[in-house]
């Protein structure tokens, strides 16, 4: 139970970090193209680094355990939130904006009441992506003493024993689609209102 716990609160503080960092990031380069696409090209070649590379690079400066865990996977969960945050803030139809305007809203208000709402279930989408990516790769945190469900997978490996593998390989999966599902209901739930 201590290596579920301890997945969980992995994926979950990368997932938090991330959307706290690359959700704000992306509205505001929404608003500011000039900036947007430096800003996508550095995230974008983030994402093509792999988590086991980004893990032992964060190593020598962080030592191991959680913290560099933490960093491979909030860097691994920004793009998507990132990207689908900055497309979802662009497709907001400038007539809309421009209507709620006219009836008098103020910039903010705009963005709570308008922008938001239309732009959220795009934003959910690249949570999504991002939280099924982090659950997997999480299991990684096994090389550098971070716990979690990986080190059944390390651990059956190392004695060939398939059945200790799928003690963490199955929890991953149902963890990977929970988050799946759970999130696809509410950015459906958010289409619809």
């Amino acid at each position: 139970m201590d290596a579920l716990t301890r997945h969980i609160e992995l994926s979950g503080a990368a997932l938090g970090i991330a959307f706290a960092v690359a959700g704000p990031l992306g509205v505001v380069i929404a608003r500011r193209p000039q900036a947007a696409e430096p800003v996508i090209a550095f995230f974008s070649g983030a994402r093509v680094v792999p988590s086991l590379a980004i893990l032992f690079l964060a190593v020598p400066v962080l030592g191991i355990g959680f913290a560099p865990a933490l960093l491979a996977l909030t860097v691994l969960a920004c793009p998507p939130i990132l990207l689908n945050t900055y497309a979802a803030f662009q497709g907001v139809e400038a007539s809309v904006v421009e209507a709620a305007r006219g009836m008098g809203m103020s910039a903010p208000q705009v963005f709570r009441r308008v922008e938001t709402p239309l732009a959220l279930p795009v934003v959910i989408t690249g949570v999504r992506t991002a939280a099924v990516e982090v659950i997997a790769s999480a299991t990684l945190a096994a090389f550098i003493g971070a716990g979690g469900l990986g080190d059944f997978i390390t651990l059956g490996f190392a004695l060939d024993r398939p059945e200790v593998m799928l003690v963490g390989a199955v929890p991953v999966a149902v963890l990977a689609l929970i988050s799946e599902v759970g999130l696809n209901a509410v950015e459906h739930r958010l289409q619809v209102v």
